[in-house]
């Protein structure tokens, strides 16, 4: 048997505008996207059957089932293919950066691979499919910076420099659908049309103060420990800028340099050990996130 290993990397909201709500119910967004190198990791094989086996520190709670997005991209693409997937689940469930997501979009990466080239012809018609599962599902696929419009459907590439970044969650699942209820405004002004040129990390995280996560007051009534995140995040030595990343509980906080935050990540996993606390450059993990043959 022939595994094909694909990275699942962490998908980073830095900023989420909610700009409007159509009359079906589904919210329109205007965000900045980035990856993180921390993420799930999937084993996929040929097989008769889809099935699906799930393992790791996060994997208490996933289900293996047909309820498991990544068994249902896979056969969404799979053109009526089996495959034999198992999951180590490194992400926290329901947290705001994407994890399930991530892992449905690594599962078709590996099950397209199997069918084809992934070029850009394919990839771009997995994501048109791929929708159907969310929002996030087909900013994931590609794994690198995109501006992302529309329900999820609207994709921009960005070009971005790479962000020196703590992530953080309390280990609070947070429920998305409540906290779009929770919303009280759902027509803000979205983002700059254009978006301006950065020549490093500290012009970007400039130009992010100005920007906002629209789901943030909302989380922050629901689940006031990411108000504790936010502040705990925002007095460490060398944090520029700190913001709750999707519908949460994760959050993150930017910094200068990777030494400065790898400290930081240390300082903050000595005051709490009971958190997830990672830290990495954010940008693009396209790379990483194509499939490998084992």
């Amino acid at each position: 048997m022939t595994w094909t290993d694909v990275f699942a990397p962490a998908k980073i909201n830095l900023t989420l505008h909610i700009t409007g709500q159509r009359d079906d119910g589904y919210h329109l967004l205007d965000s900045l996207v980035v990856f993180a190198p921390v993420g799930d990791a999937l084993r996929v094989a040929p097989s008769e059957d889809l099935s699906l086996r799930v393992e790791g520190p996060e994997a208490a709670g996933i289900p293996a089932n047909g309820d498991n997005l990544a068994l249902r991209a896979a056969a969404m693409v799979g053109e009526g293919q089996g495959a034999e997937i198992v999951l180590e689940k490194v992400l926290p469930v329901a947290s705001g950066i994407g994890g399930g997501s991530a892992d449905a979009a690594a599962a078709a990466r590996a099950v397209l691979a199997e069918l084809g080239p992934l070029d850009e012809t394919t990839m771009t018609r997995a994501e048109g499919a791929l929708l159907a599962l969310g929002a996030d599902v087909p900013m994931c696929l590609a794994s690198r910076p995109v501006r992302v419009r529309g329900i999820g459907e609207g994709l921009e590439p960005a070009t971005l420099p790479p962000l020196p970044a703590v992530l953080v969650n309390p280990r609070v699942p947070v429920s998305t659908p409540q906290i779009f209820r929770s919303l009280t405004s759902r027509d803000n002004p979205p983002m700059p049309e254009r978006l301006p040129e950065f020549a490093g990390a500290e012009g970007l995280i400039d130009w992010l103060r100005d920007m906002r996560n629209d789901m943030e007051p909302a989380a922050r009534t629901l689940e006031p420990v990411i108000g504790t995140v936010l502040s705990e995040l925002e007095a460490l030595q060398g944090c520029r800028l700190a913001r709750m990343s999707g519908s949460g509980a994760t959050c993150f906080g930017l910094f200068a340099s990777m030494a400065e935050a790898g400290a930081a990540a240390e300082a903050l996993r000595a005051a709490r050990p009971d958190w997830w606390i990672a830290e990495g450059l954010l940008g693009d993990q396209q790379a990483r996130a194509m499939p490998r043959r084992g």
